[in-house]
C-alpha cells in the first residue's frame, strides 16, 4: 500500500498553484492570527488547503478526461507541445468507495505501474482502454523516452483528425452530389413537363385547326351543293318558263340562214352598222307573228320597203321589213304563229331576206337574237 504522507520537499498542488513553506518535522498550517502578524511584518504567506483523497481522485479523473479527449482526434491537440504532468501517490480507491485510478479509461496507462501493482495487487484491469504510457518525474526518463508516448498520442490524434476531416469532406461531397443530382432531376422533370405541355398544346392546336378546316370544307361543300341545287332548280324553273314562253312565242320563219347580225359594221348601211338581224330566205317564204300582238302599222317605209310593226302587250315592238307582200292591216290583232306576210327584196337591199328589228317600249333598239332566245326560242 502506497503511503499518503506528503512529500518532504513541499505540499502537492495539483492545479499548479505552487507550494507553501515546508518544515522538516511539522506540517505548516498558519492561522488567521499568524497571518495577520506576518502581514504586519511585511511577509506574505499562503494557506494551503488540505486536500482529501477524493479531491486527488477528482484530479486524476480530470487528467483522464483531458487525455481521452486529446486522444479522440481534436485538431488542436496535435498543435500543442507535450506537457509533463506530475502525479502524487494515490490512496487505495476501494477504501473511498471509488474506482481505482488505474481502471479509469484513458488514465490507467498514464500512471506508474509500480504503484498500480502495490495498490491494486491481484486486481489487474483485463480490458485497458488505452496503450499510451507515461514516464513520471521520479523516473526522470530521457527526453526521447518522454517524447515517444506523446508522439504516439499526437500521431493517433492526427490520424483521427485526418479521418474525421476526410469523413466530413466525403459527407459534404456526397451531399453536394445528392443536391446536384436532385437539381438535375428536377430540371429534367421540368423540361420534360414543359416539352409535354408544348407538345400537347401543339397537338390541341393541330386538332383544332384540323377540325376548323374540316368544318370549313364541310360548310363550303354544303354551300356548293346548295348553290348547285339552287342553280339547278333555277335552271329547271327557267327551262319551264322558257318552255311556256316557247309555246306562246314562235320564230318568224321556219327555214332560213342568218346573213347579217346586230350591230355589224359595213358601208352598205347608212348608219355604218347593221340595226337588226337578217334571215335570208327565198321570196314568198311565209312570215309568222312571233307572239300574240296588235298590228301597229303595215305599209311602205322607205329604205325598209314594205314593213309590218307588231306591238306586244308589254310595249315591245317587232319590225318585219323588205316584205314582198302583207296579209294584215293596222289595228288588227294576231296570234302566235299566224302568217302576216312573205319574204321579199323591197327597199334598200341586195337580195331577198327578212330584216327583223326589236325595240323596247321606250324606242331603243336591242339585239333581236338575244330577245328571241330570252323567249325560249333557238336560232
Amino acid at each position: 500500500m502506497a503511503s499518503n504522507t506528503p512529500a518532504p520537499e513541499a505540499p502537492f498542488d495539483a492545479f499548479g498553484g505552487g507550494a507553501g513553506p515546508a518544515a522538516p518535522d511539522t506540517e505548516w498550517n498558519p492561522t488567521e492570527g499568524s497571518l495577520r502578524a506576518e502581514n504586519r511584518s511585511g511577509g506574505r504567506h499562503r494557506v494551503v488547503k488540505q486536500r482529501s483523497n477524493f479531491a486527488r481522485s477528482s484530479t486524476v479523473l480530470g487528467v483522464g478526461v483531458i487525455a481521452a479527449v486529446g486522444a479522440g482526434g481534436l485538431a488542436t491537440a496535435q498543435e500543442k507541445p507535450p506537457v509533463a504532468i506530475s502525479l502524487p501517490d494515490l490512496p487505495d480507491m476501494p477504501d473511498l468507495g471509488l474506482p481505482d485510478a488505474h481502471d479509469l479509461p484513458g488514465v490507467g496507462a498514464l500512471l506508474p505501474q509500480e504503484n498500480h501493482e502495490t495498490v491494486a495487487e491481484g486486481r489487474a484491469n483485463p480490458n485497458p482502454l488505452t496503450v499510451a504510457t507515461y514516464a513520471t518525474d521520479d523516473e526522470r526518463a530521457t527526453k526521447a523516452e518522454r517524447a515517444e508516448p506523446v508522439a504516439d498520442v499526437q500521431a493517433g490524434a492526427g490520424d483521427a483528425g485526418e479521418a474525421l476531416r476526410a469523413r466530413i469532406l466525403q459527407q459534404a461531397e456526397q451531399q453536394q452530389a445528392s443536391a446536384d443530382a436532385a437539381d438535375k432531376a428536377a430540371a429534367e422533370k421540368a423540361a420534360a413537363e414543359k416539352a409535354a405541355a408544348e407538345a400537347a398544346a401543339k397537338a390541341d392546336a393541330a386538332e383544332k385547326a384540323a377540325a376548323e378546316a374540316k368544318a370549313k370544307a364541310a360548310a363550303e361543300a354544303k354551300a356548293k351543293a346548295e348553290a348547285e341545287a339552287k342553280a339547278k332548280a333555277e335552271a329547271a324553273a327557267e327551262a319551264e318558263r322558257l318552255a311556256k314562253l316557247g309555246a306562246s312565242y314562235s320564230m318568224p320563219l321556219s327555214s332560213y340562214s342568218l346573213s347579217a347580225t346586230y350591230m355589224q359594221s359595213g358601208s352598205m348601211w347608212s348608219s355604218g352598222y347593221h340595226t337588226g338581224l337578217d334571215f335570208a330566205a327565198p321570196t314568198g317564204t311565209p312570215l309568222k307573228a312571233v307572239h300574240g300582238a296588235t298590228v301597229k302599222s303595215a305599209g311602205w317605209s322607205g329604205s325598209y320597203g314594205y314593213r309590218i310593226v307588231l306591238e306586244l302587250s308589254d310595249g315591245t315592238e317587232v319590225w318585219y321589213c323588205h316584205l314582198s307582200s302583207m296579209t294584215v292591216s293596222a289595228g288588227q290583232t294576231v296570234g302566235t304563229g299566224e302568217t302576216i306576210g312573205r319574204v321579199g327584196a323591197t327597199g334598200n337591199v341586195t337580195g331577198a331576206h327578212l330584216h327583223l328589228e326589236v325595240h323596247t317600249a321606250g324606242g331603243d333598239g336591242i339585239d333581236p337574237a338575244q330577245w328571241l332566245r330570252s323567249k325560249g326560242l333557238s336560232l
